[in-house]
């Protein structure tokens, strides 16, 4: 089971924008980060939680979607993120965040795609930009951004080709190829 749930969470980029993501749902998804592990339990993250059009249209210039696509820039207007979770270390309690964020993403992010949603983590991002039209206030670090929505695109696991090529693509449909190395060639005898 939780086998499929890894397989099924994808990084999304497309999404059904007119798809409404409640805060109440929000909440429960940071909920599952707070019960993560955290270095040393400083639990340093915070959290700023957007399913509102207008505040999603604020964070959403901010964002770099998907570096091997550099002719793709990111989704169009009705295929954009329902919602964003922005997360924040918070500086007054730690200054190192370890791997804190990456574990409460990728709880965020499980818990979507029980929900029946998906998303994307996104670390490529304008951070002066987005600390400015959320104001942010300076004892945050931006850390990362989390998309989230309905899927509106398919995403295909694959082995990684002869060339040992790992980037991902887009075919003609849309649908998105992720090359993923085979399990042999990742664990050191």
């Amino acid at each position: 089971m939780l086998k499929d749930m890894i397989i099924k969470n994808r990084s999304y980029r497309r999404f059904y924008q007119e798809f409404l993501i409640e805060m109440e749902v929000l909440e429960t998804l940071v909920d599952y980060a707070r019960l993560s592990a955290s270095a040393g339990n400083m639990q340093p993250l915070k959290y700023m939680l957007s399913y509102d059009a207008q505040k999603n249209a604020l964070i959403f210039p901010h964002l770099a979607w998907a570096g091997y696509l550099q002719d793709w820039p990111g989704p169009v207007e009705g295929e954009r993120p329902s919602a964003y979770i922005v997360m924040l270390g918070d500086t007054t309690i730690s200054k190192n965040f370890w791997c804190d964020h990456g574990i409460a993403a990728q709880s965020i992010l499980l818990g979507a795609t029980e929900k029946g949603l998906g998303g994307c983590i996104i670390g490529s991002i304008q951070k002066e930009g987005l600390r400015n039209v959320l104001n942010i206030p300076g004892e945050y670090e931006i850390l990362l951004v989390l998309a989230l929505g309905k899927p509106k695109e398919k995403v295909l696991i694959e082995p990684v080709g002869s060339d040992g090529d790992i980037k991902y693509w887009r075919d003609k449909e849309m649908i998105h190829h992720v090359p993923k190395r085979a399990l042999e060639e990742i664990i050191i005898p």
